[in-house]
């Protein structure tokens, strides 16, 4: 038989709440089950966690929320836009709640300096908590020479009264602002944001600024543009969807796109993994050594005058344009020197325009790129010498692109034709991108007689047509390269 003994505990919660909890000592003659034992216990402790936070919450409740104008401070380096009065509803205007918000994040004494004249104030994190705010005027930082920053998660919406024209996250140094550094910011993040401009203003603008992230981002409804970065260095914009009407392609209004999604008028930058759904132009560069990389431009269709890119630096471009989509639009340059095009795809008889300004054109290759079309007999690569002809040609290497429904241009072409009778030519203007223009050829002579030996040489390459000539009458076949940006001085 067992032995029972039981004691009674009673635990105070709050004023007027109690339990009772009975404790059961049994002396038996088999094992004790433990296991039992420790179910009992962790229900209990359950249960009073959970009546102790339902005491807490409703002590609290009572208690009045934080000011808006001196917000709890955690001294974790993150300020909650929410507690400085921000409506994350979009219902009442934030725009004074987030600057607050800003303005206490940059104004402290941080620990170093990043560039010279540039205060590490130490990866302090404005948060927009998830919330929807109508903001009226920029989010600007209320002085330059800050580094180490970081906006995110939330959605910024222009209110109907936004100052015109205005960028709702303006990157630039205040006008009463003075830094002793050569840049305004350096290490700005501005990740996970949607921006409705609401077609009262424009997305993002960065102004003389070093090592800028702008990444997963959604800008729509901009007047004229998504994301301006203007001078500065090393502005990456990674992982974002910019346009400025919502829409998934083949939009009824498609035609009355306006606007440019990005436009780079700095050094230096990276666009990579960027999605640009509609705008006239997708991205115009008019800065040198940018890097653009897994793009896909659907902006706006070349029949409707759209632009994947437009290259606005004649005479030293240094720009790359890798791995790319350009879906019913293409890319123009102008004047370009040292342009890179490769492992592209061109959908939609889409395609590549040199544009002449000054006649200038080197440094160019635009290799192993697909173009899909409509077999309308549209050019792959294309010259627009509307101002005046290109005189200067350099170096320019078109090859080795794949075609299907376009036709074929390049640079390097090869020929082959019958031959019976003492001279033979092969036009090459079908294919070659320059009029009137081989700098280079090679010829090859079969016979069908196995004991001839006729001499050959090479009398014409004027408008791209090759004109051989053999000391004796051939029946054969000749092969002809050419290449047209390819010479040796000397």
């Amino acid at each position: 038989m067992g032995v029972f003994s039981c004691d009674t505990t009673m635990l105070v919660l709050g004023f007027s709440t109690f339990i009772m909890v009975n404790h059961v000592y049994m002396g038996h003659s088999f094992p004790l089950d433990r296991n039992f034992q420790s179910r009992k216990l962790q229900e209990f402790k359950s249960y009073f966690f959970q009546r102790e936070h339902h005491v807490s919450l409703a002590s609290s409740s009572s208690s009045p929320s934080p000011s808006p104008s001196s917000p709890a401070t955690t001294g974790s380096g993150v300020f909650p836009v929410i507690a400085y009065g921000a409506d994350p509803t979009g219902k009442t205007d934030s725009t004074d709640a987030i600057l607050r918000a800003i303005s206490d994040a940059v104004s402290g004494d941080g620990v170093g300096f990043l560039m010279n004249g540039i205060n590490n104030v130490g990866g302090v994190q404005i948060s927009l908590e998830g919330g929807i705010y109508k903001i009226s005027r920029p989010i600007k930082f209320p002085v330059a020479g800050r580094g180490n920053i970081l906006i995110h998660g939330g959605t910024l919406k222009a209110s109907d009264n936004f100052t015109t024209d205005d960028y709702m996250i303006d990157l630039s140094s205040p006008s009463s602002s003075s830094s002793n550094s050569q840049y305004n910011y350096e290490f700005i993040t501005l990740r996970d944001l949607m921006l409705d401009c609401n077609f009262k203003g424009n997305g993002i603008r960065t102004i003389n600024n070093l090592r800028t992230s702008i990444d997963n981002c959604y800008i729509a409804h901009f007047t004229t543009t998504g994301i301006l970065v203007q001078g500065g260095h090393e502005t990456y914009i990674r992982n974002c969807f910019l346009g400025q009407h919502i829409t998934a392609g083949g939009d009824p209004g498609e035609r009355n796109f306006t606007g440019t999604g990005i436009d780079l008028r700095g050094n230096d930058n990276a666009v990579t993994d960027v999605v640009i759904f509609s705008a006239a132009v997708g991205i115009s560069i008019s800065g040198q050594a940018n890097m653009i990389t897994g793009v896909h431009c659907y902006n706006k269709a070349n029949g409707f005058g759209g632009t994947g890119i437009y290259l606005k630096v004649p005479g030293i471009t240094q720009t790359r344009i890798v791995n790319s989509y350009f879906d019913y639009t293409g890319i123009v340059a102008e004047d370009p020197v040292q342009l890179h095009v490769s492992d592209c795809f061109f959908l939609g008889d889409a395609f590549i325009v040199l544009k002449s300004v000054r006649g200038v054109v080197d440094g160019i290759n635009i290799v192993n790129n697909m173009f899909s079309g409509s077999d309308k007999g549209i050019d792959i690569v294309q010259l627009d010498q509307t101002n005046r002809e290109f005189t200067e040609i350099g170096h320019v290497v078109v090859d080795k692109n794949n075609v299907k429904g376009m036709s074929l241009k390049a640079t390097i072409a090869n020929g082959v034709t019958r031959v019976n009778g003492t001279s033979w030519s092969i036009d090459f203007n079908k294919i070659l991108v320059f009029p009137r223009r081989i700098k280079f050829v090679q010829h090859t002579l079969m016979t069908d007689a196995g004991d001839s030996f006729p001499n050959t040489v090479l009398r014409n390459i004027s408008e791209n047509q090759v004109l051989i000539q053999s000391d004796a009458t051939v029946e054969g076949s000749a092969s002809v390269t050419v290449d047209q940006g390819l010479w040796m001085s000397g």
